[in-house]
């Protein structure tokens, strides 16, 4: 684990969307590296409390409440919008993907009218083109996104474009991550919107039976804990160059498959997974080199099964 070089330590760091998944884990990681957090909410009550950190009640989608939750900070992280699913209708997409966009070109307009220094935005790997090898970040614009994430691929491959303009004509100084594929406590686990990872554990866990796994189950992914994926932005924001994309993943690949059946293992779910190609996936393989990050001084702490005891652990203590 790459030790605490004191950088968050007393400087004011905004987290948008603090009260999400990958936002939260930001604001109570940060809190541990001695940052005075501040950090925006709407709808969604926090998965934790803490009394040093300052809620914000606002509307991203209004300039003001951007302005205003930006000024004076040292550091924003853009933790806010929407994601994609497999079983997303096109048109629920589309309104996600203008939210996402809508929401990042006003925290970056809001970040450079109040002189913010330092801002950390996450791009995708679903940006990247096809290909069966770990994907590098030189190779993002060396073709165009996979059919499968038509759109939101796209969408992300822009919010760089907003990124780099900002940077090039502000001066700010901005750090671009491409997440893995993410998982861990307070994920979303909703039916509908919920991503691969989530949907396993919560039919495991439901005792499904038949348990039914879209796609061939030989479709591969890089999956890399939550915990770990904070812990390698902030030495992005911290260390890497302005506009100069990180990956950020486990470097490691698995396929469906041998996760389904290493959830209904750790779940207790005696049953054997049944694949379903009919239903809708993603890209069929998706590897990630993390070279770059490594390079920053960035290693994955967290195994899968680790991970995965964990968040299943979690999960049972959430329930009502």
């Amino acid at each position: 684990m790459t030790a605490d070089s004191g950088f968050f330590r007393d400087r004011t760091v905004l987290v948008t969307g603090g009260t999400g998944f990958v936002g939260g884990h930001f604001v109570e990681h940060l809190l541990t590296r001695g940052a005075r957090v501040r950090a925006t909410r709407r709808h969604r009550p926090p998965s934790f409390d803490d009394p040093r950190i300052q809620w914000i009640e606002a509307d991203l989608n209004r300039r003001e409440d951007c302005l205003r939750a930006c000024q004076g900070a040292d550091m924003v992280i853009h933790a806010a919008g929407s994601v994609g699913a497999a079983g997303v209708g096109p048109q629920d997409a589309l309104l996600g993907m203008g939210d996402m966009l809508a929401l990042t070109n006003a925290v970056l307009w809001a970040a450079w009218g109040a002189k913010v220094p330092r801002l950390l935005v996450f791009g995708s790997s679903t940006g990247y083109p096809a290909a069966d090898h770990p994907v590098r970040e030189e190779e993002f614009w060396d073709g165009p996104v996979h059919p499968s994430y038509d759109g939101y691929g796209w969408a992300r491959r822009y919010v760089e474009r907003l990124a780099e303009f900002t940077a090039r004509r502000s001066g700010m100084h901005v750090a671009v991550v491409r997440p893995g594929a993410i998982y861990g406590r307070h994920d979303n686990f909703d039916p509908a919107t919920g991503h691969v990872m989530a949907g396993l554990i919560r039919r495991a866990e439901a005792r499904e039976t038949p348990y039914v796994v879209w796609g061939s189950g030989g479709e591969e992914r890089d999956f890399l804990h939550v915990r770990d994926f904070v812990r390698g932005s902030l030495l992005v924001l911290e260390k890497g160059g302005s506009c100069d994309p990180v990956n950020i993943a486990s470097g490691e690949s698995v396929s469906i498959a041998a996760l389904a059946r290493l959830v209904l293992k750790i779940c207790g779910h005696d049953v054997e997974p049944a694949f379903d190609p009919t239903r809708p996936t993603a890209i069929p393989k998706r590897l990630i080199a993390i070279d770059k990050a490594r390079a920053l001084g960035f290693a994955p702490t967290i195994a899968l099964e680790d991970g995965l005891t964990d968040t299943i652990r979690w999960l049972r203590e959430a329930r009502p």
